[in-house]
């Protein structure tokens, strides 16, 4: 008698062919990292995802939003879950040393060429997701309903996802019962992390602009320094998380770039900082915001500026919030078929997605989980010693590097375990 539960049963029949695949995930891995795209850019990456997913007998929809791929596999009546994976890479140069490290340029929207790396691992979802669209097409024996297999452009910037909503994703598809999703993070391979409720961080990412006049560095007094003026508001945005936000509220506030000038004895007429905002409250958001502007403006007034800053929004996320329903049904099947040694949960993170553009366009609950995908050894070890933030290596590090296994396997597991726990067939109960 098998005492396992549907989705298990299901899970190890359409996963019992991982083994054939695994070289050609792991080759299609390194390839894909070694060719990495900025954001509505990825149409190498975009181009294979198509080809994959038509020799596997879906049907395949392109150019949604420019470089988007959505794939749909019909296998009879039941109900359809969406996947999704995000495909785009980061203006970074890879530090990683890896033998398939990336050497690739690129050049973003304003017309900057940059080196380019996948340092958020969206080459580890879209492989994932890959090996799950492969697995899922050989396997309809063990499950019933519509697959819907999702490829999406640009969301390191916040506009990916509404980008594929707006371009009429919902006339494109079937209407799903859920939308899942997972992102590897710096834990460790093998592991997975759940949450219901607020996953994710809203994030806001703004560029400010000051504007002085410029003059010789010799005859300060003939000048406004835009420099002297953007120095002092950085420092006063320190203020804002830890002297007008409660210690038990989670803020933060980064300046993450300063842009000034053209030489040592050059005061410029204008000044410019980029920076970034994660909150988990709208309440709080609307409060750090607001503290920004305020002493962004009140710096220029005291400085006597003639002009008044400029604001610019260069993204925004909303905070990702996974629906309690569906995510206790992914969480059940995580611990049934991984154990709850590696079925985990987490609490808040504060990087932000804009995955849950998705489920809000297309009108269903989702969840998005955590995939691990740093070494266990050298991450335990970096526990015990205290150091896992120097020595571990997060998303967005010139060093991020998962490690190939167990983390594409699980990847792939993850998905498949996650979409069979509404695809697969259920026993017929009877009365009497």
């Amino acid at each position: 008698m098998n005492d396992k539960d549907p989705t298990t049963v299901a899970a190890d029949a359409v996963l019992a062919g991982l083994s054939d695949i695994r070289d050609s995930l792991e080759s299609f891995y390194k390839d894909l990292h070694q060719h990495p795209e900025l954001g509505f850019q990825e149409r190498r990456t975009a181009g294979h995802v198509a080809q994959a997913l038509n020799e596997w007998g879906y049907e395949v929809t392109e150019g949604i939003a420019g470089t988007g791929v959505v794939g749909v596999l019909h296998n009879g009546e039941g109900p359809t879950v969406l996947l999704r994976a995000d495909m785009d890479a980061l203006p970074v140069r890879e530090q990683t040393e890896l033998s398939y490290a990336s050497t690739d340029t690129g050049t973003d929207a304003d017309g900057v060429e940059h080196p380019v790396m996948h340092a958020c691992g969206h080459d580890v979802h879209v492989t994932c997701l890959l090996g799950t669209a492969r697995l899922m097409a050989a396997g309809t024996d063990a499950w019933r309903g519509t697959l819907v297999v999702l490829f999406q452009p640009n969301e390191e910037n916040g506009s990916g996802a509404r980008a594929m909503v707006d371009d009429g994703l919902a006339r494109r598809i079937p209407r799903p019962d859920v939308a899942l999703g997972q992102h590897v993070l710096p834990v460790p391979a093998g592991t997975l992390l759940t949450r219901a409720g607020v996953m994710m961080a809203a994030s806001d990412s703004l560029r400010v602009t000051f504007h002085g006049r410029g003059g010789h560095g010799s005859m300060p007094e003939r000048t406004l320094d835009p420099v002297v003026l953007a120095a002092a508001t950085v420092l006063r945005l320190q203020t804002v998380v830890s002297r007008e936000i409660s210690a038990a509220t989670p803020a933060v506030v980064t300046v993450g770039a300063i842009h000034a000038g053209s030489g040592p004895n050059i005061i410029p007429d204008s000044a410019e900082i980029q920076l970034n905002i994660r909150t988990f409250e709208q309440e709080t958001r609307s409060r750090v915001l607001a503290a920004v502007r305020r002493i962004v403006v009140g710096e220029c007034a005291t400085a006597g500026a003639d002009r008044e800053p400029e604001f610019e929004t260069l993204s925004e996320f909303s905070v990702t919030e996974n629906d309690e329903e569906a995510t206790g049904r992914v969480a059940a099947a995580f611990a049934a078929y991984f154990g709850e040694d590696r079925a985990l949960t987490t609490g808040p993170v504060p990087a932000s997605e804009d995955f849950g553009e998705l489920p809000a366009g297309l009108g269903c609950p989702s969840t998005y989980w955590g995939l691990g995908g740093t070494d266990p050894d050298a991450y335990w070890k970096a526990e015990r010693a205290g150091t896992v933030h120097q020595d571990i290596p997060g998303n967005h590090s010139p060093r991020f590097a998962p490690v190939l296994q167990p983390t594409l396997d699980t990847g792939v597991r993850a998905l498949v375990t996650a979409s069979l726990a509404w695809l697969a067939p259920r026993p017929r109960t009877t009365e009497g």
